[in-house]
């Protein structure tokens, strides 16, 4: 493989076809570290102490370093290439995860801990996903289809959500040193896949002269303003993670009492329920998906409506049964939002704003991490609104960006790339 400064590497074998891989298992490591938290949050809650409210804020804590990573790492590896961007972001997590293993007592030294991992994430989602579609297709992969990036990338992230968040609740529910062991899990697994990540090829070019620039500049994403981004990707997207943060945090804590001797494992179990689902949906995103209208965001709202209106449920009558399943359609609606999302911004960027549109998408999907600490700050403030009326009026707003989308599913489609 060849491989010069400031010109892409161009693989040399058929063995090229799997370098994404490369980038894929970093993008996995740093989500698998972004996720191990959640279901931690019973034990913060029950053995430390915290409060609900200190607790969902814990969560929502990471977002902190996420939309930054998001913003500023994109656009600018469309500058500099994914490499240098990236690369640290592997190492960003590990210091996250090794804070988090100290801070158990600490409020402070946690909020530290989850923005580090956030950074780290933000990171992973914009660059890394941007360079695993890139190594998906020509020339370093020249037998993945046109979605196929779009897709590993989204899959990449969801099985380390997945197996992060059901490792770690496994580990402090049954072995030893609960608030540390999965944490340094975690460090080793990083490691490792920060030796397959420095082997990875580059494939863009850092642009000349570049460095002149303001970064201001960098910050200008001229498909944000595409209308099929205003009116079918903005109403989507803060569903992404509002779906998995009601699956994986909200239902939870609405169970703690409900759950048996092992509400940590219970957390984890939603958790890994929620996202293999989403998974598993995102597998079949490909037929799902339409070039010529919003299918693929039309059904993920519609899981989203009913799963929203299943936590209402299980806010009403707690029950691990409907529990369960209202978590599996909500991961489902959060897989399908996701690839969705990812497959229509493949289409809506220019050639030199894939990384910063895709960015723009994700700081918009982490508004939804914000579901849980709000839904505890309304039940807190006004004890005449449950958790039942909060999560029906979620089912109902899904159902208003459901109509919007609808409306504009077949408007301002972009025109296909010339062959």
């Amino acid at each position: 493989m060849a491989s010069n400064p400031g010109t892409p590497d161009v693989p040399t074998s058929r063995r090229a076809n799997w370098l994404w891989l490369s980038v894929a298992a970093a993008v996995f490591a740093v989500a698998w570290g972004g996720n191990e938290f959640t279901p931690l949050l019973v034990m913060y809650h029950l053995d430390h102490g915290f409060s609900p409210v200190l607790v969902d804020l814990f969560l929502f804590a990471y977002v902190v370093g996420i939309v930054p990573a998001l913003l500023l790492g994109g656009p600018l590896s469309d500058r500099l290439g994914r490499r240098p961007i990236m690369l640290p972001a592997p190492l960003i997590a590990v210091a996250g995860s090794i804070v988090l293993a100290f801070g158990a007592h600490s409020a402070p030294i946690l909020v530290m801990g989850r923005i580090l991992c956030g950074i780290a994430l933000g990171l992973a989602m914009a660059v890394g996903g941007t360079w695993v579609k890139e190594l998906s297709s020509r020339p370093w992969d020249d037998a993945a289809s046109e979605d196929a990036g779009a897709r590993r990338a989204a899959m990449s992230l969801t099985a380390g959500f997945a197996l992060g968040a059901g490792s770690a609740g496994v580990l402090a529910q049954w072995a030893p040193l609960p608030s540390v062991l999965a944490y340094a899990v975690h460090v080793v697994i990083t490691l490792v896949a920060c030796v397959f990540l420095w082997r990875a090829p580059e494939t863009r070019i850092a642009q000349p002269g570049e460095g002149l620039r303001r970064l201001v500049d960098d910050l200008k994403i001229p498909s944000a303003s595409h209308r099929r981004f205003l009116f079918v990707v903005v109403p989507l997207a803060p569903w992404v993670f509002g779906a998995a943060s009601v699956a994986y945090a909200v239902i939870p804590s609405l169970m703690t009492g409900h759950s048996g001797s092992a509400p940590i494992a219970f957390s984890a179990l939603l958790c890994v329920v929620a996202l293999t689902c989403g998974f598993a949906i995102q597998s079949l995103g490909r037929k799902i998906d339409s070039t010529r209208s919003a299918r693929g965001a039309l059904v993920a709202l519609v899981f989203l409506v009913i799963g929203m209106a299943l936590a209402a449920a299980v806010a009403a009558t707690p029950g691990i049964a409907v529990a369960v399943v209202a978590a599996a359609i909500l991961g489902c609606g959060y897989g399908m939002a996701l690839v969705s999302g990812l497959l229509e911004i493949q289409r809506i960027a220019g050639p030199n704003d894939l990384a910063g549109l895709t960015a723009v998408f994700y700081a918009i999907t982490y508004i939804g991490f914000a579901v849980p600490a709000a839904l505890a700050v309304v039940s807190e403030s006004f004890p005449a609104l449950t958790y039942t009326d909060t999560l029906i009026f979620g089912s109902l707003a899904a159902a208003v960006c459901l109509v919007l989308v609808l409306v504009k599913s077949r408007s301002h489609v972009p025109s296909p790339p010339p062959s």
